[in-house]
């Protein structure tokens, strides 16, 4: 079954305002989950909650509170969220578009950014797709996935086990935290997809078959939705990185730059991997054209070494009264001589001019 893994556009959506609240992706889980992390440098609070309101008490403390909501179809929450922490339509109504390019847009009391969670299902040797919008303030992070998963546990591990840095800095450090495992997600993902492309390399130069060329194209086809996914991200963090805003601290701007620096070595390692599956491919047309010159150069020596031999056979085949040498004592012997004779000197000299 074909799967839009990017762009998935509903006819019923032409025409509908952008602040229109219509959840326009694909239901992943059935119930939505709350999870909650409130932290300063001495203390973390850790539970799930089931209602917004719950999360109201922390607006007002002085610690970091990250929420993360699991699940984007519910929208009476999502309305509720709206009205408690003054969200406006414009940010809730991307939240909702899970197929739009990672972006970034920095409002009065928020800034949002959306970038897409890369995963590679073994099963099907396919690339999925997530997308994660987060929003935040010099107070509160909010982050809205649309399934649960555990990429995101070793940031939490890091404030568990008291991480001075992360402990002590405000919600424009987490947010870093956060893109910063999903690029370091993307790294790791190219580098098993590249041992799989390069794996290609022996079967190449053991036997290509069809398998390996479909192997081959498959792998292009994933790569083609890689990219996409990396390309635009790449674009986002760019323009996180120029942004002045009070919500980002001065001493948080050179970790944003950081971001620069491994979303392109993510984008080089996409190029490169390109790269290898096209060098892969002629490698195939070329082992497959050598394949076809060596059939094609047996059999032009066997045709030219039968040549002669049938040019003698037509002569005396033919039904003519007088042949002369038709009636030689041992004219087929000589016949059959001159026809060895023949096909050993064409033999001796293909090899002195190493055609064969």
């Amino acid at each position: 079954m074909k799967m839009t893994r990017y762009l998935k556009t509903n006819k019923n959506e032409i025409g509908l305002s952008p602040q229109e609240l219509i959840f326009r992706g694909n239901q992943k889980i059935e119930k939505i989950g709350l999870r909650l992390i409130d932290f300063d440098e001495s203390e973390i609070e850790e539970k799930s909650i089931k209602k917004a309101s719950e999360i109201m008490s922390y607006s007002k403390k002085e610690s970091v509170t990250w929420l993360n909501i699991d699940g984007l179809h519910d929208l009476e929450l999502l309305k509720e969220l709206g009205e408690k922490f003054d969200l406006n339509n414009f940010i809730l109504a991307d939240i909702l578009e899970t197929n739009s390019r990672p972006k970034i847009h920095e409002f009065e009391k928020w800034i949002f950014i959306s970038v897409k969670i890369l995963e590679y299902d073994q099963k099907i040797e396919t690339f999925t797709v997530e997308n994660l919008s987060i929003i935040f303030n010099e107070r509160m992070l909010i982050t809205f996935q649309e399934k649960k998963g555990d990429i995101f546990e070793p940031v939490r591990d890091r404030i568990r086990n008291q991480k001075r840095t992360l402990r002590s800095s405000g919600p424009d450090y987490l947010v870093f935290a956060l893109l910063d495992t999903v690029i370091d997600h993307y790294l790791y993902l190219l580098s098993n997809f590249s041992e799989k492309i390069e794996s290609f390399d022996e079967m190449l130069l053991e036997e290509p078959d069809k398998k390996v060329i479909e192997g081959i194209n498959h792998n292009k086809k994933e790569l083609n939705h890689i990219q996409r996914g990396i390309k635009s991200a790449k674009d986002m963090i760019f323009a996180l990185s120029k942004l002045e805003s009070d919500f980002i601290s001065e001493k948080n701007d050179i970790h944003f730059k950081e971001l620069v620096f491994n979303i392109n070595q993510a984008s080089d390692s996409v190029d490169s991997l390109r790269e290898l599956l096209t060098d892969q491919l002629n490698i195939y047309h070329m082992m497959i054209s050598s394949k076809l010159n060596d059939i094609m150069k047996f059999l032009t020596i066997f045709s030219v070494i039968f040549i002669p031999l049938t040019f003698i056979a037509g002569i005396y085949g033919t039904n003519f009264d007088v042949v002369p040498e038709l009636h030689f004592e041992n004219g087929y012997f000589l016949m059959l001589g001159s026809m060895v004779i023949i096909v050993i000197l064409m033999l001796v000299y293909f090899k002195r001019k190493k055609w064969m």
